[in-house]
Parts: C-alpha cells; structure tokens; sequence
C-alpha cells in the first residue's frame, strides 16, 4: 500500500476535524455537517481508484 494514499487520508481527516470543531464551538452546525460530508466525498474520490486496481486484481486472480 502507498504511504502516500495513506498520509493524504489522514490529513485530510484531521482538518476537516478541526474544521467541523471549530464551526460547532462557532455555533454553525448545518455548515459543520456540510463540511464533514465534503470530507467523507474527497477522501472516497481519493480511495476510488485504489478501490478499482483492487477490483481488477481480483477478477484476474479469480478469473472472472
């Protein structure tokens, strides 16, 4: 597995923590959920491709 997938999700994860801890202290919750569900979308773009070579992996091990 790439170190750098791996270091990409993880700072990714952590700012839009602190972001989303920021606008609930802020009172912003709407904002701070729509934040958060940025977050999950860019970190699922980033692991989809990964996802894919896994797919095909398996379909060519398994012959399928």
């Amino acid at each position: 597995m790439d170190i750098d997938l791996l270091l990409k999700v993880a700072g990714v994860g952590m700012i839009i923590t602190v972001v989303c801890q920021i606008m609930t202290k802020a009172g912003k919750d709407d904002q701070s959920t729509m934040v958060s569900l940025a977050g999950t979308v860019i970190i699922l773009i980033l692991i989809a491709e990964r996802v894919g070579e896994l797919i095909g992996t398996l379909r060519e091990v398994f012959g399928l």
